[in-house]
């Protein structure tokens, strides 16, 4: 996940340094990420992984770092591929 976490920032948050030169916790904000990048990359997001960020999670620390994006995200993305996937234990009929 944190490479295209790392792909949508390069692409929409218009940073003030390469996005390949942070490190996973290094501070978005210091590096330039302002209100409408994080709305850039809020948008972004849920559409490269097919998820609704919930309201309560779109906080100032949820866009702090890499880091902290794919953790806050992680179970977003599980708990939607579950509620998709098919009964993995669903008998064949003969």
């Amino acid at each position: 996940m944190k490479v295209a976490l790392r792909r949508i920032l390069a692409e929409t948050a218009c940073l003030e340094v390469p996005v390949e030169t942070l490190s996973d916790t290094d501070n978005l904000y210091a590096a330039g990420l302002s209100s409408l990048g994080t709305f850039r990359v809020m948008l972004a997001v849920e559409d490269a992984l097919g998820i609704e960020i919930p309201g309560e999670l779109i906080t100032f620390d949820l866009f702090r770092s890499i880091d902290s994006l794919a953790s806050a995200l992680a179970p977003l993305v599980r708990d939607d591929w579950a509620a998709h996937r098919p009964c993995a234990t669903a008998r064949r009929q003969p």
